[in-house]
């Protein structure tokens, strides 16, 4: 199977498995499919959080309506009675208006909260743009994969391979290369660099203390050269 790392812009969004005998007019549907389900994922999420807060939606009717307006119109929650929470409620009102009210209780809640960042946490860079099956486009390596062929015309017989793929609607054109280097591999690039620095500047330093033992720098060299006392050499000759 080819593993298909799934991009949209540069953010990574999730792998697919595919074989080489795919055909890409079936593939990319399947990309956009698993594509907006994510985005359908996250909206449940953010509904989520708010029925643990203000219980469930009310009917479109009295959403922003208050009270009295409600009691004046003789409308009713049908659902209010239908969807209790498991194990009783807690009164929050809704500010907007959007919600009966009826929160689950403190216990409830925390398995609610508890759903919710797990499936945040399998969907973290979902993406924010819905794509239609029938405009889904698949690009490879800068080239657009055409829906004629097979998803083994573009990799070969491999199917151990990983490529990273791009979500694109038709029309949009080449999306962004991907980088030469990967954002770790440039962060220890440029680590190298900052210590080979370090090691030159040190090389400069020691070789500027080299002339402490040159002639010239010697403070009785003058000296032993007045009192003719210079280049003697001691010892057997």
């Amino acid at each position: 199977m080819v593993r298909l790392h799934v991009k949209r812009g540069g953010e990574s969004e999730f792998l697919l498995e595919a074989p080489g005998s795919a055909r890409l007019a079936e593939l990319a549907p399947l990309v956009a499919r698993i594509h907006n389900g994510r985005l359908k994922v996250q909206r449940l999420c953010s509904e989520m959080e708010e029925l643990a807060e203000h219980g469930i939606s009310l009917p479109y009717n009295m959403q922003g309506l208050t009270e009295e307006q409600i009691e004046e119109l003789k409308l009713k929650d049908e659902w209010a009675e239908k969807c209790v929470p498991s194990g009783g409620s807690v009164f929050r009102k809704d500010e907007m208006g959007r919600r009966n009210g009826f929160a689950p209780n403190e216990k409830m809640q925390q398995v609610i909260k508890k759903t919710i960042e797990e499936a945040k946490a399998l969907i973290s860079k979902a993406g924010t743009e819905v794509i239609k099956e029938s405009e889904a486009q698949l690009w490879w390596a800068g080239k657009q994969l055409e829906e004629t062929k097979l998803l083994s015309d573009y990799v070969g017989k491999n199917e151990k391979t990983t490529i990273i793929v791009k979500i694109q609607k038709k029309g949009q054109g080449a999306p962004g290369r991907e980088p030469v280097l990967s954002h770790e591999e440039q962060k220890e690039m440029m680590l190298y660099y900052h210590r080979k620095q370090e090691e030159l500047k040190k090389l400069d330093e020691e070789d500027d203390d080299s002339f402490l033992s040159a002639e010239w720098a010697d403070s009785h060299a003058l000296k032993r050269q007045f009192h003719g006392v210079k280049d003697i050499k001691w010892g057997p000759r």
